[in-house]
C-alpha cells in the first residue's frame, strides 16, 4: 500500500467506526476515538473494565495519525512559520501598559496552555497501528447483515417486493510446503432453496446495501437452515479442489523424504556411538528436527473463512 492508499483505508474506517475527525489533511487526521476504536487501538483493558462494570461515561483518547510524514512534517513547519510572523507583527500592538495590567491581572499565560497535547502515530504499511487498524476491521467486518436497496421506488404504496436471505462466505484456501500459494473464493447459498453459487462476493458489488429492511419489502421463508447452507459450501469447494493438478504435492513429498533421510543419515549414527546418558537428549533433539523438517515440507491445502454475512436479496431464488 502507497500513503495515498494508506490515508483513504484510515479515513473509511474513523468513518465507520464513528470517530470525530477534528482535524485532516491529505497527510494527517486529528481524531477524537469512538468508544469501540479506542477499546481496538488503545490497549487499556483495565480502564474499559471499570466503565463497564461502573457505568461510568466513558473518555475516549485523541490522537494524531500521520499518514504522509514528509508532507505532515513540511506543513506543520509552515504553520508554524505562519503564526511566528503574525505573532511578531501583533506584538507591537500593544502597549506597555496594557502588557503590565494584563500582566497584574492573570499573570503569566503560556501560549500553548490550551493546546491539546494528542500522541502522534505514524500510518504506513506495516507499521504496529496500521496492523491494529486491519485486525480490527476485519474483527468488526467478519459478520454483517444486510440488505439490498431497491432500484426504484413502489407505484403503490402497499405493493411490497420479495427478499430472499442468501448466506455468503468468502473462503481462503492455502496451498503449502515449502512455498505457499493462496486463493480467495467467493460462495453464496440461497436459504430459500439450497441453490449454491460461486462468485457471490462478484454480484454484490453491483448492488448497493443497507443495513436497514427497506419500506415495502418482505423476506421470504427459510428453506433450509444455516448449517445445511454452511455445508453445500464446503461440498462444493472440496469437489472443486479435487479437480485441480496437485503434481507439486507430490514433488513437495519427494522432498520431504530427502530431507528426512538427510537428518536420520546424520543423526541415526550419532545416536549409536552416543553414551547412554546423551542419548534421551540427543533423540529429543532428533525428533524435533523431524517435526521442523515435516512442517516445512509436507504438503497440505487447509480452506479458512474470511467473512461472511446474511444477503437479503430482492427476487425469489
Amino acid at each position: 500500500m502507497n500513503d495515498r492508499q494508506v490515508h483513504k483505508f484510515v479515513q473509511r474506517f474513523l468513518e465507520a467506526t464513528d470517530c470525530t475527525i477534528l482535524e485532516k489533511s491529505p497527510a494527517h487526521f486529528k481524531v477524537k476515538l469512538s468508544p469501540y476504536a479506542d477499546r481496538s487501538l488503545t490497549n487499556r483493558p483495565y480502564y474499559w473494565s471499570f466503565v463497564d462494570r461502573t457505568g461510568a461515561e466513558p473518555e475516549t483518547m485523541s490522537m494524531l495519525l500521520v499518514t504522509d510524514r514528509t508532507k505532515y512534517d513540511a506543513l506543520e513547519a509552515a504553520n508554524e512559520a505562519q503564526q511566528e510572523a503574525q505573532a511578531a507583527e501583533a506584538a507591537p500592538s500593544l502597549s506597555s501598559a496594557a502588557e503590565a495590567a494584563l500582566g497584574r491581572s492573570f499573570g503569566f499565560v503560556h501560549g500553548t496552555m490550551n493546546t491539546i497535547r494528542m500522541p502522534r502515530e505514524e500510518m504506513f504499511f506495516g507499521s504496529r497501528r496500521l496492523d491494529q487498524l486491519f485486525a480490527a476491521s476485519q474483527a468488526g467486518g467478519s459478520y454483517v447483515y444486510l440488505f439490498q436497496e431497491p432500484e426504484r421506488k413502489h407505484a403503490l404504496p402497499h405493493d411490497s417486493t420479495p427478499y430472499t436471505a442468501w448466506l455468503g462466505v468468502n473462503m481462503k484456501v492455502e496451498f503449502a510446503c515449502d512455498r505457499k500459494r493462496e486463493e480467495l473464493h467467493s460462495f453464496g447459498v440461497s436459504l430459500a432453496s439450497g441453490q449454491c453459487v460461486e462468485r457471490f462476493h462478484d454480484r454484490l458489488l453491483d448492488l448497493k446495501m443497507t443495513p436497514k429492511l427497506p419500506p415495502n419489502v418482505h423476506v421470504t421463508k427459510n428453506g433450509i437452515s444455516l448449517g445445511k447452507a454452511a455445508s453445500a459450501i464446503e461440498q462444493t469447494l472440496e469437489r472443486k479442489l479435487k479437480q485441480y493438478d496437485y503434481g507439486w504435492a507430490v514433488q513437495a513429498n519427494e522432498q520431504l523424504d530427502e530431507e528426512l533421510a538427510r537428518i536420520r543419515h546424520y543423526y541415526e549414527p550419532l545416536i549409536q556411538s552416543a553414551l547412554e546418558e546423551q542419548k534421551p537428549a540427543i533423540m529429543e533433539q532428533f525428533d524435533k528436527r523431524q517435526a521442523e523438517i515435516r512442517w516445512q515440507f509436507e504438503p497440505r491445502v487447509t480452506a479458512s473463512a474470511v467473512n461472511c454475512g446474511i444477503f437479503h436479496l430482492a427476487g425469489i431464488d
